[in-house]
């Protein structure tokens, strides 16, 4: 092949690769205009027009930038501020559900910390909002490339699934003194079905079944109140902080959407 005629392939190789470029990155920034107009959307849906303060060094959302597992990425929420925090609201922004919780908290709480496992439909934004006792909104934003976490089928069959329904287990994580916040994990066994999922076997849609409130108290004080939907993972898992007393009973209140409750006691410290 001569110089010119190389010459001239190049040229068209490299057309080609920026045709390719340029549509790519035109691509990516409808996208990324679809994300902004989907969180404004929601934001004006949930909160009104009601303002939201830039929350750096009052709240920190992590989680990992790409996860591992769709359908129960780990999420962590640590509030800072000086201002006490009566409820947090999580946002998945691309999720069909997109408010996967909206916690409130009680006076027996220690809201400085939250971790819980959610399900992520495709590459998103999560805000986390916390408000304050005097209502003020602080946000937090992290984006997350995931995706197909609300359409994967369970590990287990339906059946299998619902067995030990609404079983539950906690876990102190740290020490138990009187007047010293501690922090515990709660285990719920309920397999969350959001209707998306497909039997791999009937190739049938399982009949959606999830968790839409849990309630914790201490001693008749409450700990918290989770207003939750079809975002949240199965079998849910959910770390929080407590002020505990020299002793007392830690209960457990969980409704779902076949109307089903589940109650549990913890003694606290465990007998």
């Amino acid at each position: 092949m001569g110089t010119l005629a190389r010459r001239s392939v190049a040229l068209t190789l490299l057309a080609a690769f920026l045709g390719v470029a340029s549509t790519s990155s035109a691509q990516d920034s409808d996208t990324d205009k679809a994300r902004v107009l989907r969180w404004q959307s929601l934001r004006t849906t949930i909160f009104g027009q009601r303002t939201l303060i830039d929350g750096s060094g009052r709240i920190e959302l992590e989680a990992p930038s790409r996860a591992l597992d769709a359908a129960l990425v780990p999420i962590t929420i640590k509030l800072n501020g000086s201002e006490p925090a009566k409820g947090l609201y999580l946002i998945v922004d691309m999720n069909p559900a997109p408010l996967a919780g909206h916690f409130v908290f009680g006076p027996q709480s220690d809201p400085s910390l939250l971790k819980l496992r959610i399900r992520v439909d495709q590459y998103t934004s999560i805000h986390a909002i916390a408000e304050t006792t005097t209502g003020v909104l602080y946000v937090t934003e992290r984006f997350i490339k995931a995706s197909g976490g609300c359409s994967a089928p369970a590990g287990a069959s339906e059946a299998e699934a619902l067995q030990d329904l609404g079983q539950m287990k906690l876990k102190l994580l740290t020490p138990v003194a009187a007047g010293i916040p501690a922090r515990a994990q709660l285990m719920i066994r309920h397999p969350n079905f959001n209707g998306m999922q497909m039997n791999q076997l009937t190739h049938l849609y399982t009949p959606a079944r999830y968790l839409r409130a849990i309630d914790v108290t201490y001693r008749g004080g409450k700990v918290f109140h989770l207003d939750s939907d079809i975002s949240l993972s199965a079998d849910p898992v959910i770390t929080f902080g407590f002020v505990p007393a020299s002793g007392g009973e830690l209960h457990v209140a969980a409704r779902d959407s076949k109307g089903t409750s589940f109650e549990h006691q913890f003694s606290i410290p465990p007998r």
